[in-house]
């Protein structure tokens, strides 16, 4: 049996987004049941309720020769064997480019919380960012992997 061997496992949880979220839905919906008198309001309650929770975590791993990122529950599994990495870097992520995923000018960005993040450059030419509370450790975990940190 081959066994696990985690160089690096963090689970980041975001607060703010997910309760501003469902507060924000649930004023709205309260309002409109109210108005309507009518429960058929709250399931776009509900559909927002567990958006927010998927989105609420984010787990890194650097694992069996991987990079892994995923959401709350595995939802949006990424892995990237790290041989593919060419370097990663510490950065920051403005707080306009937001929470969850999101495209930008600089590649894909996965981020929970907060502005600080790790930035993955592949041989490919692509690139993307790992939102992290803390990226001097991960990025200590990578240099650990054998991937080039700046």
């Amino acid at each position: 049996m081959r066994t696990r061997e985690a160089i690096y496992h963090h689970t980041q949880v975001g607060r703010l987004m997910p309760a501003l979220t469902v507060g924000a839905v649930a004023i709205v919906v309260v309002w409109t049941a109210a108005a309507t008198r009518s429960l058929l309001v709250l399931l776009p309650l509900l559909v927002v309720a567990l958006v927010a929770m998927v989105f609420s975590t984010m787990t890194i791993e650097v694992i069996d020769g991987e990079l892994r990122h995923h959401f709350s529950f595995g939802v949006w599994l990424k892995r990237v064997p790290l041989d593919e990495i060419e370097s990663a870097a510490a950065t920051t992520s403005s707080w306009i480019e937001g929470w969850g995923i999101r495209v930008t000018f600089r590649g894909m960005l996965y981020n929970v919380s907060g502005t600080r993040a790790v930035e993955v450059r592949l041989r490919s030419g692509r690139q993307f960012r790992l939102g992290t509370d803390e990226p001097e450790v991960l990025l200590a975990a990578l240099r650990q992997a054998g991937v080039p940190t700046d």
